[in-house]
């Protein structure tokens, strides 16, 4: 990591939240049946932003492409900040090269955050949802959930990574400052948001507008959504326990309850995998990467294959590429 922001308490994948509200003081879960709508949602509604960077286009972006990017192209667009003749040739003009920097930082991140904005904007889609390069998207669940509420509403979705607001220093004019808490979700686990809301952001998130809000709190990217949308749209976040991060202990989640997850995760802490613990449909002599195409499997389950399989490669990649995980605690405040 290039940059730190200051001293910050290390937070463990057992500290971060795992999907349980009764921690999550002064965060009120409103349940999908106060938001439920009628109406069929499609991909096409939906605007999948996807942040990575040119040093894990290979060992992170072609496991996505080859599993479930494959199965939403025309929906899903890569945002990095470096050409890549390979990613072009994959994605086209979905693979969006930005000028942000390659940087871990909070400006680097939030620059990306605003190319991601801008485009979803323009694309007139109903639904944004940002996502890392180290998630995998279970399709036919986000659509289920989406499906619960209406992009007319004021919808953010996610999961903290914290059980309580964070606190912020917000920057004033001559030098003064106040102190801001608010809930955000994490980048990490990834979020949705209606266009609704998404338009009542404007101000603050277009364009330049998301770094110079991003540099009122001096906080990265998903912070700074969090705290557009409470302290100056005066919008909720709405916790949601189907998304994952490699923040929570992942060993929870029950393999026989993968398929109801939108989102899923893997990672290293204090140089221990943080996986779910998996057993894949193939060999080690069939598959020695842990990655067979799902036609290799028994297509009567065609459907938990793709799962089974990313989850073997993530396992099998975050072990050869443990040090290049980055950690995503930094920023979070005591």
């Amino acid at each position: 990591m290039s940059e730190k922001l200051g001293r910050r308490n290390k937070v463990s994948p057992e500290d971060a939240t795992v999907g349980d509200s009764r921690n999550q003081k002064d965060l009120q879960v409103h349940p999908p049946e106060g938001y439920r709508t009628e109406g069929s949602l499609t991909l096409g509604d939906i605007f999948i932003a996807v942040k990575t960077t040119k040093r894990f286009h290979q060992s992170r972006m072609e496991l996505l492409l080859d599993t479930w990017i494959s199965r939403a192209r025309e929906q899903t667009y890569i945002f990095t900040d470096e050409e890549d003749d390979a990613l072009k040739r994959r994605m086209g003009d979905h693979a969006i090269f930005t000028n942000c920097s390659a940087e871990h930082s909070h400006l680097a991140l939030s620059c990306k955050m605003a190319a991601e904005f801008d485009a979803f904007l323009a694309s007139g889609r109903s639904w944004f949802c940002h996502l890392d390069d180290d998630n995998y998207l279970n399709l036919r669940a986000l659509l289920k959930l989406l499906s619960s509420y209406s992009a007319t509403w004021d919808i953010y979705l996610g999961k903290p990574s914290l059980n309580r607001p964070i606190r912020a220093s917000e920057t004033l004019p001559n030098n003064q400052t106040k102190s801001v808490r608010f809930w955000f979700a994490t980048g990490g686990a990834g979020f949705c948001i209606s266009r609704k809301l998404a338009s009542k952001m404007v101000p603050w998130a277009s364009g330049r507008n998301f770094l110079s809000t991003s540099e009122l709190i001096r906080l990265p990217d998903d912070c700074t959504v969090g705290y557009i949308i409470e302290c100056k749209v005066g919008g909720q976040l709405l916790p949601n326990a189907l998304f994952h991060s490699h923040l929570e202990n992942l060993q929870l989640i029950s393999p026989s309850r993968l398929t109801q997850q939108v989102t899923l995760s893997y990672g290293v802490f204090e140089n221990k995998l943080n996986v779910i613990e998996l057993s894949g449909p193939f060999s080690h002599q069939e598959d020695p990467s842990r990655y067979g195409p799902p036609e290799m499997g028994d297509r009567e389950n065609l459907q938990l294959v793709p799962l089974a399989m990313v989850y073997q490669a993530i396992l099998f990649m975050a072990v050869l590429a443990s040090d290049e995980c980055w950690p995503e605690d930094w920023y979070l405040a005591a």
